[in-house]
């Protein structure tokens, strides 16, 4: 069936075919990102649509204090590249991480991109205390730098990707040197969209940028949030609801040491302080490293590794031990 597309998506669709991405390569990402928003496979086209669309904002990208995994989670998505989709048909325009531009030309670029609609991406916690000194780039702090972005009227949303922008993360953890603290505390006006993990799947973001690229060209609703403001879509289970190793638990069949037989045969890590109950995420289904379908090959858990908890709130302090079994 031939599907009639405007012009955005046609001048995507030539794009990214000159750079070695075929028609039937992006809309099965996008069928790929339709599936992880929890949509049918027709909801492709929808989702080519906002991300093709002539009045979509552009992406600006902050980074705070941070050690700069979450970008390399997303850097890491292998069908199609970051080259070829998120710069392009995301329109993302300033990255410190992976621009080419520096110095001046790096705070022009984001001038730049501040004078039409964006959205903002930011990663890492924004250190607060004596007035943001503990953290800058370019000589201003990440606090000015972060209130001049999101308090532009251009801003028409935000998304904190990754545990450290969304609660502070490890920089917030006992006794939080610098008073870093997530997004949403610092600006709790604004309109902020959690996407925690350390780090994320990258999958969960691009699926939270489609979803607000769709809110500020036609109008569509935000995705639902829970208390936490992650989108519920994403985190709106628990890891251990999904977990291959969940029948272990209900027989309670639990491995005693991480190289004990009954480990190797995929027996419930609890015990070894798995907090996969307690924590919220969709590890266990889309996992990581994906391949083409968007699937990815493995996950901690699956490892044999026990969950951590890190997309929770003050998971640093809340769930450590991370070996011991939560009391």
């Amino acid at each position: 069936m031939k599907i009639s597309v405007g012009h955005g998506l046609a001048d995507a669709e030539k794009r990214l075919e000159e750079r070695g991405v075929s028609r039937r390569d992006f809309m099965k990402f996008c069928g790929v990102i339709a599936a992880a928003m929890g949509m049918g496979p027709a909801y492709a086209t929808e989702v080519a649509a906002a991300m093709t669309a002539d009045n979509r904002p552009s992406v600006i990208w902050l980074h705070n204090a941070e050690c700069t995994g979450c970008s390399e989670s997303i850097l890491r998505t292998a069908a199609p590249y970051i080259d070829t989709l998120i710069l392009d048909v995301i329109s993302l325009e300033y990255q410190e991480t992976i621009m080419a531009a520096a110095g001046e030309m790096a705070e022009k670029a984001l001038h730049d991109a501040m004078k039409k609609p964006y959205l903002v991406v930011v990663e890492g916690g924004i250190p607060m205390k004596d007035n943001g000194i503990y953290g800058k780039v370019g000589g201003h702090t990440m606090i000015d730098i972060t209130k001049k972005v999101l308090g532009n009227a251009n801003c028409k949303g935000t998304i904190a990707y990754g545990t450290c922008a969304a609660y502070g993360g490890v920089q917030a953890a006992k006794p939080n040197p610098t008073d870093a603290k997530g997004v949403k505390a610092v600006f709790p006006k604004n309109l902020v969209i959690n996407v925690p993990g350390c780090p994320p799947n990258p999958y969960n973001l691009v699926g939270t940028v489609v979803a607000a690229i769709a809110t500020v060209t036609k109008g569509a609703p935000l995705p639902a949030l829970d208390g936490d403001l992650r989108p519920t879509v994403f985190f709106g289970e628990t890891v251990h609801d999904k977990c291959e190793r969940q029948p272990f638990f209900e027989k309670e069949q639990f491995a005693m040491s991480f190289d004990s037989k009954e480990a190797k045969q995929g027996w419930c890590l609890y015990k070894l302080g798995c907090k996969g109950p307690s924590t919220y995420n969709n590890c266990p289904t889309k996992k990581f490293n994906p391949l083409d379908k968007g699937v990815g090959v493995n996950w901690p858990v699956q490892a044999g590794h026990p969950c951590i908890g890190c997309s929770e709130p003050n998971f640093w302090d809340k769930m450590s031990p991370f070996y011991e079994m939560e009391k």
